[in-house]
């Protein structure tokens, strides 16, 4: 069996390990707007039945909006880790699939638990023809990687001349809306597009995610994941911030993007990379600043494959920047 990827999150380990209750910490360990967007009102009896078809539908016309997808309604799904559990459906187990690396452990995780051989690549030139499937996350996580529409696209289409599938996952999209290949979808019957909608609204806990490609991968994944696999909360409240303001909550993550980044500058940390939910920092002692900074509370993310990287996320305010830079100072690493 694979071992599990070392993600974000688990304050409440953390808590255990250091002292304090999760409430005490700041989890900078995630890459999330850390000022979720108010709930809009919803019709309580979407709390009281399973959700509904007109539920649905209003959810995936205002993604269809969002994205830009055109005539494809994206289809929802309880979170995009969900999708990525069924990709191993859509590859013969003899066949080899192609990730580019490093980026989210999960994609490579699952797709080798399920007894396909994975690549890791880091060109468009490493695909082959025995790769039935590839994966590319942008922008990329944790190093903010971006590749332009145009040679995603020409990935998609050398992908196609041997009947592979290429998934692109735009989790951290949200604020490079012209980067974005969701829009094509519906010209390349092999391009599968991920969306998240919980890191740019806030909202993680809603677990919820969009998929946009072809009727037929959107009708196999809604087979795979049955009825109801979203509730309808989540759908109603996607439905209506998704038609909102968004370029306000786009204003407030750029603004304390420049706020984390100010703070590391300020503290001699060399930047390596990020999106605008995160930002990675390069440190030849950087697995001893990450437990320095769990001794004084703050949780960032290590990653066990670069013992020199730490992805730090952002702060709810300047009251978090000072706390960090505080936290930093006092480090001595």
């Amino acid at each position: 069996m694979t071992a599990p990827i070392l993600h974000g999150g688990g304050i409440t380990e953390a808590a255990a390990r250091f002292g304090g209750t999760p409430g005490d910490w700041l989890d900078l360990s995630t890459g999330i707007n850390p000022c979720p967007v108010s709930l809009p009102e919803i019709d309580p009896h979407i709390w009281h039945r399973l959700p509904d078809r007109y539920v649905e539908e209003a959810a995936r016309l205002a993604a269809s909006r969002y994205y830009r997808t055109g005539d494809i309604m994206p289809l929802p799904v309880p979170g995009t880790q969900a999708a990525i559990q069924l990709l191993p459906r859509l590859v013969e187990t003899s066949k080899r699939a192609a990730v580019f690396a490093p980026t989210y452990g999960e994609y490579a995780r699952v797709l080798a638990v399920a007894g396909i051989a994975v690549d890791s690549v880091e060109r468009a030139d490493d695909l082959t023809a025995a790769h039935r499937l590839a994966v590319v996350v942008n922008p990329n996580n944790p190093t903010g990687r971006l590749f332009p529409p145009e040679e995603i696209l020409a990935m998609a289409e050398a992908m196609k001349a041997h009947q592979g599938l290429l998934v692109v996952d735009e989790a951290f999209g949200d604020l490079e809306p012209d980067a974005s290949v969701a829009r094509y979808a519906a010209a390349f019957d092999n391009l599968i597009v991920f969306r998240s909608f919980g890191k740019f609204f806030g909202l993680a806990g809603v677990r919820l995610g969009f998929v946009a490609a072809g009727a037929p991968v959107l009708r196999a994944f809604g087979e795979w994941l049955g009825p109801w696999a979203v509730s309808g909360p989540a759908l109603a409240i996607s439905a209506k911030l998704m038609e909102g303001d968004t370029d306000a909550i786009a204003r407030g993550i750029l603004a304390r993007k420049a706020g984390l980044d100010a703070v590391l500058r300020t503290a001699g940390l060399k930047i390596a990379g990020g999106t605008g939910l995160f930002t990675l920092i390069e440190n030849e002692r950087a697995h001893e600043l990450h437990t320095a900074l769990c001794e004084v509370h703050v949780l960032t993310r290590r990653f066990d494959y670069n013992p020199h990287w730490l992805r730090i996320g952002l702060t709810p305010d300047e009251n978090g920047d000072r706390r960090l830079a505080d936290a930093l100072q006092r480090t001595g690493v």
